[in-house]
Parts: structure tokens; C-alpha cells; sequence
């Protein structure tokens, strides 16, 4: 068998009849490759973090990415990638005159993906990603911030957006809106649909209103 040649195998492969046992071998080795990928790729990380506040990898799409472009057209400036992935829309940021232009990552694998491509585009050193917990990064200095991530995480990531992003920040979320928030523009559809938030705006509805006439002092 080690002398085979891959035409061989190839045909012995689509010859042979699998039995029930053969079959559940097959199925346990793809198992294993998926475990395998997910606990080189995805896993990483993960472990310092909460339950709660981990957010599976899913690259966005040309569409996705497109549309988010979209929204920040006519904006300029520092932008900040939150869960950055394999480094997409940092790319496309840059390509668009965003600078600095910085991915926030907490997979090394992802992080090594994402240099690679910048690598690839001719991009490495005009881009940043950097292997680092996004709950634990200041925002104070971000005027335009994306993110791709989970509905469970969102609620909890518009708490540190409204108390660190400057007042002119515009933020852009991908795939799943901030339900508590009212989007100033929305674009595209469906699963490739993206939301534009305006922190200024955000702020303001966040503030009760005084009573009128009313004393605040008792």
C-alpha cells in the first residue's frame, strides 16, 4: 500500500464497498479533521475567555465587506476592526484611505492568517493586528470601528462603545445590529446587511429627558 501510487489509491478508494463499520471509520476521521481545524484554528483564545463573550470565526463575504464601505464612505481617519478574523475589512479599510488601520484579534492563528494576506496585498506594515482581548482595549482614540460578531456579545459591546469611543465615532456592525440602538443608515440585505451608528446620537437617546418645570433640587 505505502508503494501506491495516488492513481491507485484513488481507484481503490472508489471501488471499494464500505460496510456499516467502514462507514462509521470514515465518519469518525472527518470528525476528528473538523475537531482538528477548530482546535488549531478557533480554539486559541478562547479558553481566557467567558463563555458568554466568545465569538466564533466566520469571514465575512465580498458583499458584507462591500456594504460596510459603503457606510463609511465620506468618513476618514483611525478605524478599528473588533474581531478582526483573517484581517478583511482592515484591508479594504486601508485601501480606502483609513489610517492607521488596526485589527483586534485574540486567535493567534487568525492574527498570522490576516499578515499573511496584508503580505499578500502588498499591505504588511501599512496595516496592524494585533493579538490582544478586545474587552480589555481602549477605544478612547477609535473613530470608526466595524465588528462581525454574535448578538449574544452585542449588548455588552455597545456598554464599552458608548463609554469609551469618542463623540464623532461612527460605528459600523455587520451581519447582526445594536437592537437598543437606532441606525442613522442601513445597507444591503439579508445575512450581508449592514448598520451604521452614530455614538453622538446613541449618547444623547441614552440621556433621560428632565422633567418639564421640574426642580432637582428637593
Amino acid at each position: 500500500m505505502d508503494g501506491d501510487t495516488p492513481e491507485e489509491v484513488l481507484a481503490e478508494f472508489k471501488e471499494r464497498r464500505f460496510g456499516g463499520w467502514g462507514i462509521l471509520q470514515l465518519t469518525a476521521g472527518t470528525g476528528l479533521a473538523v475537531y482538528a481545524v477548530w482546535a488549531g484554528l478557533l480554539m486559541p483564545g478562547f479558553r481566557r475567555v467567558p463563555l458568554k463573550l466568545q465569538v466564533p470565526y466566520l469571514p465575512a463575504s465580498r458583499k458584507q465587506v462591500c456594504n460596510v464601505m459603503t457606510l463609511l464612505k465620506g468618513r476618514s481617519g483611525s478605524i478599528a476592526d473588533l474581531g478582526s478574523g483573517d484581517g478583511r475589512i482592515v484591508l479594504e479599510a486601508y485601501n480606502q484611505g483609513f489610517s492607521p488601520a488596526v485589527g483586534y484579534e485574540l486567535n493567534p492563528w487568525l492574527v498570522r492568517l490576516a499578515y499573511f494576506h496584508a503580505w499578500r496585498r502588498g499591505h504588511h506594515g501599512n496595516v496592524s493586528y494585533l493579538q490582544k482581548d478586545l474587552w480589555k482595549v481602549s477605544l478612547a482614540d477609535c473613530k470608526n470601528v466595524t465588528v462581525f460578531l454574535a448578538p449574544s456579545v452585542l449588548p455588552l459591546l455597545q456598554e464599552k462603545l458608548l463609554a469609551e469611543l469618542p463623540e464623532d465615532a461612527l460605528v459600523v456592525s455587520g451581519r447582526f445590529p445594536f437592537t437598543s440602538w437606532t441606525a442613522r443608515e442601513v445597507q444591503g440585505e439579508g445575512a450581508d446587511r449592514a448598520w451604521a451608528y452614530d455614538i453622538q446620537a446613541q449618547r444623547q437617546r441614552a440621556v433621560p429627558p428632565r422633567p418639564a418645570g421640574g426642580s432637582l433640587s428637593s
